[in-house]
């Protein structure tokens, strides 16, 4: 299951569900890579975490286009 770092809190990951029902989950930082950063997509693989560089490259230019299109009149 893909999860999205959100932040860092006290030595904790808080870490949102790509999909599903949102259920926000604790994990101890040092149990992360630690290249993990906020914004990125991280993989559970059995008892490991790894950053999906792929999916956090594409994640993060979906917002980029979305956050500097320019705004419609309306």
């Amino acid at each position: 299951m893909e999860y999205i770092v959100d932040r860092f809190e006290e030595g904790f990951a808080l870490l949102e569900p790509s999909e599903g029902p949102f259920r926000v989950e604790q994990v101890p930082r040092d149990r992360l890579p630690s290249e993990t950063r906020e914004g990125d997509v991280i993989v559970r693989e059995g008892e490991r975490w790894r950053v999906d560089t792929a999916a956090t490259a594409a994640r993060r230019e979906r917002l980029r286009r979305r956050f500097s299109a320019p705004k419609r009149p309306g």
